[in-house]
């Protein structure tokens, strides 16, 4: 029997229970808690807390997500620490982080992966429940022995037959992606999901902009897929990718839906010594939303997924040269 703990969140008058298994965060999370994070895995820092009594035990003393000074003074993440006693902490909390979709974890099994590029492909598993979460949500999967965890967001939409569709980039030399390879048909991983607060938002009703680079495509393309089966919602969607060469382009067109008129595509290559052959755009990826959008940029909803400094450089672009409220810039912090 797994041993669990009170968590109580001292700032928040409440508390919720973490089993001995699980991180503070996740376990909060699965009880309806708004507690802030973004990554889940120990970089952004959006999940840290003060530690006022009790004993945690930290998964990854590592993180990025912490300073040496912030570790000096107690605080930790929340996403890499589980509990060894009751604990009470001082953490950020907000009605925006509380899940809509309250993750769970359970058994998925491999069916198939897809090359789409050279070194990106779409990998499919299966599990016993609906496949439930918002597009533009991630997941954490585990694999392997020593077990492995990562988040990687997914592709497809939510759906009752429990398939759940996952875009990732092989990394030469990764201790997890190369896992993924050799999973042979029916193989079982562990799926804890859904996570993510820059998922789908149906109800702003303005065209929707999704800009990627690499596997950052997988939530854009879910939230493209989202939008043209949302009952009700009318507007264009526009989807702009980068990528170094033109072998780093995939059909994004062709893996929509072929009744969906609405999305257009704008793909773009950013090394000119790797253009051979290529007629399209040559820039960052965010340099053509100006040229290539019709409307004033502020009249746009934005959900960005890709390598931080072009997730950087649109936001740049978008809030502080076109005044673009942050409200309408979504995006899940990776490094």
């Amino acid at each position: 029997m797994t041993t669990s703990f009170d968590i109580t969140v001292a700032n928040a008058e409440a508390s919720f229970n973490c089993a001995g298994n699980d991180t503070v965060l996740r376990a909060g999370l699965r009880a309806g808690f708004g507690l802030a994070y973004e990554c889940n895995t120990g970089a952004c820092g959006s999940c840290k807390f003060d530690l006022l009594e009790g004993e945690v035990h930290d998964l990854f003393p590592e993180a990025t997500g912490l300073r040496q000074k912030e570790r000096e003074r107690g605080k930790r993440l929340a996403c890499q620490c589980v509990p060894l006693s009751p604990c009470r902490i001082k953490m950020h909390t907000g009605a925006q982080y509380v899940s809509a979709i309250r993750p769970a974890r359970f058994p998925v099994r491999f069916v198939e992966w897809r090359q789409i590029t050279l070194d990106i492909a779409v990998i499919t598993f299966r599990g016993e429940p609906p496949a439930a979460f918002i597009p533009g949500q991630y997941a954490m999967l585990s694999l392997g022995e020593p077990r492995m965890t990562r988040a990687y967001s997914m592709s497809n939409t939510p759906n009752d037959e429990g398939v759940w569709e996952f875009i990732i980039r092989e990394v030469a030399g990764g201790a997890v992606s190369p896992q993924f390879q050799s999973l042979e048909s029916g193989a079982e991983i562990e799926l804890d999901g859904p996570y993510g607060v820059a998922y789908f938002r149906a109800d702003a009703q303005r065209p929707v902009v999704g800009i990627a680079g690499g596997s950052g495509l997988a939530p854009v393309l879910s939230i493209m897929r989202g939008a043209a089966q949302a009952g009700g919602f009318t507007q264009d969607t526009f989807v702009f990718y980068g990528g170094r060469g033109p072998a780093d382009i995939p059909d994004v067109l062709g893996m929509l839906d072929p009744n969906d008129k609405r999305t257009r595509f704008f793909p773009a290559v950013s090394m000119p010594e790797l253009t051979h052959g290529w007629t399209g755009d040559v820039g960052f990826i965010h340099e053509f939303l100006p040229r290539k959008l019709d409307r004033p940029l502020d009249e746009y909803e934005y959900y960005l997924a890709g390598p931080p400094p072009m997730i950087e450089s649109a936001v740049r672009l978008l809030a502080a040269d076109h005044k673009v409220p942050m409200a309408q810039i979504h995006f899940d912090r990776f490094f």
